[in-house]
């Protein structure tokens, strides 16, 4: 009797486990449910593109070509539409400046329904946190972003990206294209580790680097969560084959980042190291969060310090990679515009091998074709923010509080209503007097308002310390049997890399 009796209560007990189950899934289903039909009922004064009824239009958002059919919507519903992830996950996607204005020179947080994917990588770091913890936050990170501590990464910039000349020298001997993303990424990141830790990778010359391969998968990984609404659950994703990969590579990037701050931490235990530190030629960003704190004496917990430097690592290495690697793409395509930048860095330069502090403000041409290739190719080309209040829009609609709303910046700046003949490269849109003329919010590389992005003066400089000595060493033109395919993995990249071919400028500055 004992067997059968134990038999009928797992059979029971599984019975009731079951029906738990059943009774979770189905309470989960009707709050999803609940949750589409208010934020529905909130934009139902804006219009849309047909959805499928379980993707959304998630499908379209997969396919080449995505971003361009973005701004063919854009075209056909101005100011906005629905934009739908998956059955339960809307967004209202904007790109006109008016609209922008009106969300983004408020505060509001980022939406959470897509930030909180980056939990398990960069933590509660600048780029997630909201409110007073934010604004603690960002008022603690911002003396690493002084011109006192940027100025000497000039010459960290400059001796990563000589490097990376260097090998493109020989690969420029085959007298064929090769792909100059990979090395981008390579040296973005070297920069990166040396501004960030003070020392740079040893292993970094290789592809097999496992920090840039773990920062490579978790940025593709979490493109692909977004846009695959299975995954939106926690549950689902970890048991999935990507889930578990994301989880891994976050333990690699944890790892780097830990073991780091822990020696860090040990060597100013040591007098003699925190003299050393002290006597650097440059403070790096982990000194300064070391360093920092708020007027109440209060420091950065080691998971803070975690959060911050692995979101700087982030955001400060992906994103440059990309701006770099589709400039010199615009530079091949347009050789005029190219010589004229060469031109002009070499005047600046003189008889000199290195830039100075000053050399940065006299890159006036330089300067206006980045952020034309900035407008043509934002490096993230969509961001997405949670109203925490209603909002007036210029046209009379509104959205309530807890909307979610979609910054589509690719479609922003190939607006047509803002940027005349938008596919068009034209550097002087971004001279003095045009600039003077154009709305606030009609170019927003490095987004806009109270959040906009802390380093954007970090990646200019580099953008120009880096792309003045690559045209310095190199003539560059396109390969037009592999033209490159956008593609949006968080950061804007190419499926297939971006094949150029380089002619060598001879020894030096090529002067």
């Amino acid at each position: 009797m004992g067997p059968v009796l134990f038999s009928l209560s797992l059979s029971r007990l599984g019975l009731w486990a079951s029906g738990l189950i059943l009774a979770l899934g189905f309470l989960k289903l009707i709050c999803l449910l609940v949750r589409r039909q208010s934020l529905a009922r909130a934009m139902d004064s804006f219009t849309g593109p047909p959805t499928h009824w379980l993707f959304g239009h998630a499908l379209e958002m997969q396919q080449t070509g995505s971003l361009d059919k973005m701004v063919s919507w854009a075209h056909q519903f101005p100011y906005a539409h629905q934009l739908w992830i998956g059955p339960f996950l809307g967004f209202l996607n904007i790109y006109e400046p008016d609209y922008v204005k009106a969300v983004y020179s408020r505060g509001d947080p980022k939406a959470a329904d897509v930030y909180d994917f980056f939990l398990p990588w960069i933590g509660n770091g600048l780029l997630v946190l909201h409110g007073p913890k934010w604004f603690q936050h960002r008022k603690l990170l911002t003396p690493a972003f002084h011109y006192d501590v940027l100025k000497p990464y000039m010459a960290v910039f400059a001796s990563s990206t000589r490097v990376m000349l260097d090998k493109w020298e020989e690969k420029a001997r085959e007298d064929k294209s090769f792909d100059i993303f990979c090395d981008v990424g390579h040296m973005a990141l070297d920069s990166l580790m040396k501004c960030t830790f003070g020392k740079g990778d040893g292993g970094l010359g290789h592809r097999e680097s496992s920090y840039y391969q773990a920062v490579f998968s978790l940025t593709l990984l979490m493109q692909q969560r977004l846009q695959e609404f299975l995954y939106h659950n926690d549950f689902v994703y970890w048991l999935t084959p990507h889930g578990r990969r994301f989880l891994r590579a976050c333990q690699v990037a944890h790892d780097h980042t830990d073991q780091v701050i822990k020696k860090r931490k040990a060597a100013l235990q040591d007098e003699k190291e925190q003299e050393k530190i002290q006597n650097r030629r440059h403070l790096d960003f982990l000194d300064i969060l070391l360093g920092t704190r708020d007027e109440n004496e209060i420091k950065l917990s080691d998971a803070e310090l975690r959060a911050e430097v692995d979101t700087f690592m982030f955001e400060g290495h992906d994103t440059t990679t990309s701006a770099i690697s589709w400039f010199l793409y615009c530079m091949a395509l347009y050789p005029e515009h190219q010589d004229h930048c060469r031109e002009e860095v070499r005047e600046i330069l003189g008889d000199r091998d290195s830039f100075q502090w000053d050399d940065l403000s006299k890159m006036t041409y330089l300067t206006m074709c980045i952020k034309e290739s900035f407008r043509l190719y934002p490096p993230v080309p969509q961001v997405y923010r949670q109203l925490s209040k209603p909002v007036d829009f210029v046209d009379g609609r509104s959205l309530p509080a807890g909307s979610l709303i979609s910054l589509h910046i690719y479609a922003l700046h190939r607006n047509n209503s803002v940027w005349p003949n938008p596919e068009v490269f034209d550097p002087l849109r971004f001279s003095s007097e045009n600039v003077s003329g154009r709305h606030p919010f009609a170019f927003m590389p490095f987004s806009a308002g109270p959040r906009n992005c802390i380093g954007q003066q970090f990646a200019m400089n580099e953008m120009k310390v880096v792309t003045g000595l690559c045209l310095l060493r190199f003539e560059f033109a396109p390969d037009p049997s592999r033209p490159p395919i956008k593609s949006l993995q968080l950061i804007l990249k190419s499926k297939n890399g971006i094949h150029l071919h380089l002619k060598p400028l001879g020894p030096g500055s090529g002067k």
